[in-house]
C-alpha cells in the first residue's frame, strides 16, 4: 500500500509543498489540512463514535462522526466524501450536509487546517468495524461529563464541541 502523501500548507491555507504522512507527523508538522463531520440527530445529540484500539493515534478514543486527512491534490470536499464513504459507508453526495466552519491552525487551536461539516440524520450508519468499535448519540454536555469523568478524546473532538456546539 503506497503512502498517503499530504500539501503542506501556509498560513493562508495555500499549498507549499507536500510530504508523505509518516514524515510529516515524525517531524511534527501541523501545515496539512484534514475534515471532520459530525452526525446530528434530531435531538440535537451528535453520533460519536470510539476509534479502534488498533488505531495509531488516538486509540480507543471519543471522536467526531468522520475525520481525516485531505490528500494531497484533494479538495477539502472531495476527501469528506471519501472519508464518509470509507469510515461510514455513507454516500454524502446523495444527503444534504452543511460546513459548520472552516479553522485555520494557529487563530482557532486546532491540530491541523481543517473543514468541519455537518449532517443531520437519525440514522446510525454502517460504519467500519476497523474504524470505529462502538458508538453512542451524546449531547455535547454528555460527551464533556464523560471526559471529565476520566474517558479520553482525540485532542479537537473538544475543541469543536466548544466552537460549535457549545
Amino acid at each position: 500500500m503506497q503512502e498517503e502523501i499530504l500539501d503542506l500548507v501556509n498560513e493562508k491555507d495555500e499549498i507549499i509543498g507536500n510530504m508523505p504522512r509518516n514524515e510529516v507527523y515524525a517531524k511534527k508538522l501541523h501545515n496539512f489540512r484534514v475534515v471532520n463531520c459530525f452526525i446530528k440527530n434530531s435531538e440535537g445529540k451528535l453520533w460519536i463514535p470510539r476509534r479502534h484500539k488498533n488505531k495509531r493515534l488516538f486509540p480507543s478514543a471519543l471522536d467526531v462522526s468522520v475525520g481525516g486527512h485531505v490528500s494531497s491534490g484533494e479538495t477539502y470536499e472531495e476527501a469528506f466524501i471519501k472519508e464518509a464513504q470509507e469510515e461510514l459507508n455513507l454516500d454524502v453526495t446523495k444527503i444534504p450536509y452543511k460546513i459548520l466552519g472552516k479553522l485555520n491552525k494557529e487563530k482557532d487551536r486546532v491540530s491541523a487546517f481543517m473543514t468541519v461539516y455537518e449532517i443531520e440524520s437519525n440514522d446510525v450508519p454502517n460504519y467500519n468495524p476497523e474504524d470505529f468499535t462502538e458508538y453512542y448519540w451524546l449531547t455535547p454536555q454528555e460527551i464533556f461529563q464523560k471526559l471529565e469523568s476520566g474517558d479520553i478524546s482525540k485532542d479537537d473532538l473538544p475543541r469543536l464541541l466548544n466552537k460549535f456546539y457549545k
